[in-house]
């Protein structure tokens, strides 16, 4: 029997169209024989699944493969149900790290016709072949074969000339993490793997040669060997142009002089470290096998940020098991202080998989039984401080973590304690308002000069001034009541948009 140039369809609901699967292409790029009979659909989480089926079934596909993943397995299970009553016959075909650990209890896997846990870029091509050419498989549940790297066919040509233009291109250098943190489903690897470089290197300038400026590494340790570093370092300065920006994730208390020689050279609005500091506890570093030498990521910190122009995104998690409020307040100031461009505060996540859960009896740990998995409270921090820290985790987006109070941030955090003085502000802001979202600028403005006129009782003159200054640099062209005796006639000046900017280095991360 003949197949369609549709018979596969490769499939996932992306968080946003910006986007775009690295796992498909990787599948894609490995079907060999079958690669004229197979087909890519992306979609988004917010369309009807009702709508995707039709989609879908358009293709009149023998086999539909869904790359399931925390953000999106809700959704896709119900797109799974829709598909199976209208089309029984059509293999269905799960992966990715979601369904790759505690399938058995996932509505999702029980309406599929096969699993494949782990690497699937050998064994989707051949569960395809033996769906559609058989030997009919006899197991529902297929152990993903892990090959060496150099056996898989790299991906990037299959990243498409809208995806260039349009939305992040995802690349890696290496697959895998040495170290064991149990929040995270790396610390079930063995060890980190390189592709081999002049290959990747090679791939990625084929990539900047067909116009592609933004390229987001998906490393766990990027500068875990620092020779390869170097070398990917050196490629993009080798390459520096309008518009090219590079992010990679690196850790944070490993940083040689050869790295900070190449990093000082880029300028500002290229390159994007992501430092994921979580917990500066040692105690809880300790207890969650997570190794960081405190001290030199305070000091490498300090460096990037006073010797280079790279934009630092930082990442601390609150909820760790044994984890105070008081603990994670020293942390948060120890980082403040250290004036990175960006922190982000995040919530303890019990990803299917991870060790994290052997503390959950001893430390009293409840999650959330639905995507994705956010921890509801510990035995040292209660529910009502959960949500009091996820409010106050919002607000910090809107008034630090999005560029628009620059000026006034530091005026906002004096005190003995930064997060002290934040929790005061976000306590007010919630009680004011009674929002997190919906809040414009010109609201964000009014609310913060009334907090900090009325209830921190500073002079509204010195008030006005920061926030003028930052409404103005912002771009923002309405007037807010607390500013308007004060605000310039003229329309403020359009938000800068060059590369490098606090708010467009912002957008491209996220």
């Amino acid at each position: 029997m003949s197949l369609s140039p549709t018979a596969i369809v490769l499939c996932t609901l992306n968080a946003k169209y910006i986007h775009a699967s690295l796992g498909l292409r990787y599948l894609l790029a490995n079907m060999d024989s079958l690669t004229p009979h197979t087909v890519l659909r992306e979609f988004t989480i917010r369309r009807k699944p009702s709508e995707l089926v039709d989609e879908l079934l358009a293709l009149s596909p023998r086999v539909v493969g869904f790359g399931v993943y925390v953000w999106n397995v809700a959704q896709t299970t119900v797109l799974v149900r829709l598909l199976k009553e209208a089309r029984p016959d059509v293999k269905v075909v799960l992966g990715g790290p979601e369904v790759s650990h505690e399938w058995a209890e996932q509505e999702v896997f029980h309406l599929a016709d096969h699993l494949i846990t782990g690497w699937g870029d050998l064994s989707f091509p051949k569960l395809c072949h033996a769906l559609l050419h058989g030997p009919k498989p006899l197991m529902k549940v297929v152990v993903g074969e892990q090959p060496e790297l150099d056996q898989i066919t790299l991906p990037y040509a299959h990243y498409t000339d809208a995806d260039l233009s349009h939305r992040l291109l995802y690349v890696e250098a290496s697959r895998g993490c040495p170290f064991k943190c149990e929040f995270c489903l790396s610390s079930l690897d063995k060890t980190a793997r390189a592709f081999p470089l002049e290959p990747f290197l090679a791939e990625m300038d084929a990539l900047y040669r067909r116009g592609a400026r933004n390229f987001k590494f998906v490393d766990r340790t990027f500068n875990l060997k620092v020779e390869t570093s170097a070398r990917i370092l050196q490629f993009f300065l080798d390459r520096l142009t309008d518009g090219l920006f590079v992010h990679f994730e690196v850790i944070p208390d490993h940083l040689p002089d050869r790295l900070k020689r190449l990093i000082a050279q880029f300028p500002d609005g290229v390159l994007q470290l992501e430092l994921g500091i979580q917990t500066f506890n040692a105690e809880v570093q300790n207890r969650i096998s997570r190794r960081q030498d405190n001290d030199k990521t305070v000091s490498n910190l300090a460096w990037l940020v006073d010797h280079s122009q790279a934009h630092l995104h930082t990442d601390l998690i609150f909820g760790l098991p044994g984890e105070t409020l008081d603990s994670f307040a020293v942390g948060f100031d120890r980082l403040v202080a250290l004036r990175p461009q960006e922190i982000q505060l995040g919530l303890l996540k019990r990803l299917r998989g991870t060790p994290i859960t052997r503390h959950t009896l001893v430390h009293g740990m409840v999650y959330d039984a639905n995507p994705p998995y956010t921890v509801l409270q510990t035995a040292v921090v209660d529910a009502q401080t959960v949500q009091r820290f996820c409010r106050l985790a919002r607000y910090w987006d809107l008034i630090a973590n999005s560029g628009r109070f620059k000026t006034s941030l530091p005026f906002l955090l004096q005190g003995p304690s930064a997060f002290a003085a934040l929790l005061d502000c976000c306590d007010w802001l919630w009680h004011t308002t009674g929002a997190t979202q919906g809040l414009t600028p010109e609201i964000l403005v009014d609310v913060l000069y009334d907090y900090l006129t009325a209830h921190k009782g500073l002079p509204q003159q010195e008030v006005q001034q920061h926030l003028v200054t930052d409404y103005l640099a912002s771009g923002a062209r309405a007037r807010p009541s607390s500013l308007r005796e004060v605000l310039p006639r003229l329309n403020p000046p359009a938000a800068h948009t060059r590369a490098g900017t606090p708010a467009h280095r912002q957008i491209r991360h996220n």
